[in-house]
């Protein structure tokens, strides 16, 4: 299987990127991986982390696409870009199986609409990030930002892609599917929400349990949220936000008093797996589903960790059936 990383574009590049790829091909014995970006300086990382094996190549790309770039700018004027070279390659190649990136969101949400084609029936592609749940399992949300305006429609298609999306990198037989509302009665929300809510509910590809608030997001009640792309960027944000703090005031109080510091030390394991617990680094990136091939949106401060766990995403994604269960499922709806 090959994937292409961009290598350029995030606050950790090239370095994380190169040494997240150095430890995904580790891992998967038939994973090939291309790396794109500036040839000398990945094979400088390349050299440093003493990677001597032959399933890492790379492809020249001298540019960069930042987050000031204009996304529709970018893919005409950046066309030797680490980002754009990628998604042409992916395009191009039917061997290739997807791309990982964690440049610029809107550049990449661009190129893919517009370089790569869509799966039969459905109208945009969604992004769908993972948080963890207080029962140990995890939770996606459907979308968190490459669709602002949206339709009743759409939200249907998003439980579509998120249900398949779980079930076959994930295991989730049966996810449960939950639309994100202002409470949890089926009469709440604006018109789009009361014009979505039967259609979720009639339709018998996905399982849908209802309306889901806000603060119950990491209860463990849902596997999936579907919302427009502004209230799921939001509440994925101000989630992942208030995890940090949380932490941030956690350690500035233990260091506050003497006691306090006896019994962390104490608690220190507890602690590191609390911390871990809540580094949203270690759920992968945004997976864009709806595309004809995978690509996995990383956040733009991935460690080399947070890069391996996306690729591994890529990966999963790549070797299910998740295309045909989507388009099936599309097929039933239209009759």
């Amino acid at each position: 299987m090959k994937i292409i990383i961009d290598c350029f574009g995030g606050d950790k590049s090239p370095s994380a990127n190169v040494k997240g790829a150095v430890r995904a091909v580790a891992e998967h014995d038939d994973l090939r991986l291309i790396l794109t970006g500036d040839e000398n300086t990945i094979q400088t990382e390349l050299d440093r982390l003493g990677y001597t094996g032959d399933r890492i190549e790379i492809v020249h790309a001298p540019e960069v696409i930042t987050g000031e770039d204009k996304p529709t700018d970018a893919i005409r004027l950046k066309r030797e870009s680490s980002m754009i070279k990628a998604i042409t390659m992916l395009r191009k190649e039917p061997d290739i199986a997807g791309v990982v990136s964690t440049g610029a969101t809107g550049a990449l949400i661009a190129a893919a609409t517009l370089r790569i084609g869509r799966i039969r029936g459905i109208r945009r592609p969604a992004f769908c990030p993972l948080l963890p749940t207080m029962d140990g399992g995890m939770v996606g949300i459907c979308d968190s930002g490459a669709n602002v305006d949206i339709t009743p429609e759409m939200l249907l298609h998003q439980a579509i892609l998120g249900t398949a999306y779980l079930r076959n990198v994930y295991g989730i037989e049966s996810p449960r599917v939950a639309l994100l509302n202002v409470g949890v009665e089926s009469e709440k929300g604006d018109d789009l929400r009361k014009t979505a809510y039967p259609m979720l509910k009639a339709c018998d590809s996905i399982r849908f349990v209802g309306n889901m608030e806000s603060r119950d997001l990491l209860s463990g009640k849902y596997d999936l949220v579907v919302c427009d792309g502004f209230s799921g960027n939001v509440l994925v944000k101000t989630t992942e936000g208030t995890a940090l703090e949380l932490l941030k005031k956690l350690k500035k109080d233990i260091y506050s008093k003497t006691i306090y510091k006896i019994g962390a030390l104490l608690m220190k394991k507890m602690f590191m797996e609390e911390k871990e617990f809540m580094n949203y680094h270690n759920y992968g990136g945004s997976v864009l589903l709806g595309c004809e091939k995978t690509i996995v949106k990383g956040h733009g401060s991935s460690d080399a960790n947070a890069v391996r766990i996306c690729i591994d995403q890529a990966y999963k994604m790549s070797a299910g059936a998740m295309n045909a269960e989507i388009e099936a499922a599309l097929m039933k709806l239209q009759g």
